[in-house]
């Protein structure tokens, strides 16, 4: 069972970053500063909020908005 877990977890998670990749307005994504630039594609490849958030240097509400400007949907 818990191999049968894992790959299903595996698909969730894959689907998902091609929905964030989808979903994500690129050309906003490059405009930002490095640092900005690269917590937004952090988030878009793994979806860690934390993590993305903390490399960021924003708080987490300023973050999550700079998603949206982006146009990734955190669930949120």
């Amino acid at each position: 069972m818990p191999e049968e877990l894992r790959r299903k977890w595996e698909l969730y998670e894959r689907k998902a970053r091609e929905i964030r990749r989808e979903m994500a307005d690129w050309d906003f994504i490059r405009s930002q500063p490095p640092r900005l630039r690269a917590a937004l594609e952090l988030y878009v490849e793994t979806g860690d909020l934390r993590l993305a958030q903390h490399i960021s240097g924003l708080v987490l509400e300023e973050f999550v908005e700079l998603l949206k400007k982006a146009g990734i949907r955190t669930g949120l």
